[in-house]
């Protein structure tokens, strides 16, 4: 994979997908695997079991990664 010149902190725009044209900030750059985790873009829906940490169990909303080229840092 080529680097990326995208870091964690840095503001992102997405350019292609469902979420096209949202800004957020980069939380997590996985440049093995050539995706990127952004705040608030991506979410997904994901059924939680119940637990100790998670008492009422039940369906949670949270970033999911996605391809790092359909990203572009931001101004």
């Amino acid at each position: 994979m080529s680097k990326a010149n995208i870091k964690k902190g840095d503001t992102v725009t997405v350019i292609s997908g469902d979420d096209k044209g949202k800004t957020g900030k980069v939380l997590l750059v996985s440049p093995e695997s050539g995706r990127v985790l952004v705040e608030g873009i991506n979410l997904v829906k994901k059924h939680m079991q119940k637990s100790e940490e998670n008492p009422q169990g039940g369906v949670v909303e949270r970033e999911a990664p996605f391809a790092i080229s359909n990203v572009k840092v931001s101004v």
